[in-house]
């Protein structure tokens, strides 16, 4: 039972991850003016780092729990740490860059989140599959 909720908590994060890359950001910078997209993005991705951080963490604890150390293991335990270092590193100077217009670091730190974040969806599917 335990090792069925720890795959319902990769599908979770698997399917945020989705509907973020490919409704909420698309969504916000086609309806709203470049200013107030990028406070909400600022605002909002946070969160969702946040939120997958945490299910990943709860998933890590229930292979823990049911003492199953298998590449799934390893495999969630290192897109909990892309987590941490898209949300701590990668998102302060995304957004360091942006304000101080060093676009060639802008456009570098962005599409290593982007690159990451892609990353950690193939790792999902796997530990799915």
């Amino acid at each position: 039972m335990i090792e069925q909720i720890s795959l319902y908590l990769t599908s979770v994060i698997l399917g945020t991850m989705v509907f973020f890359s490919f409704v909420v950001a698309p969504v916000t910078f086609t309806t709203l003016n470049e200013e107030n997209a990028r406070k909400f993005i600022r605002k909002i991705f946070p969160y969702y780092y946040l939120f997958n951080l945490t299910i990943s963490i709860l998933t890590i604890l229930s292979f823990v729990f049911i003492k199953k150390f298998s590449i799934d293991f390893y495999l969630i335990s290192l897109i909990a740490i892309l987590f941490v270092i898209s949300n701590f590193v990668l998102m302060p100077l995304i957004n360091k860059y942006r304000d101080t217009n060093q676009d060639k670091k802008f456009k570098y730190s962005h599409f290593i989140s982007v690159a990451i974040n892609f990353v950690q969806m193939i790792l999902l599917v796997l530990i799915l599959i």
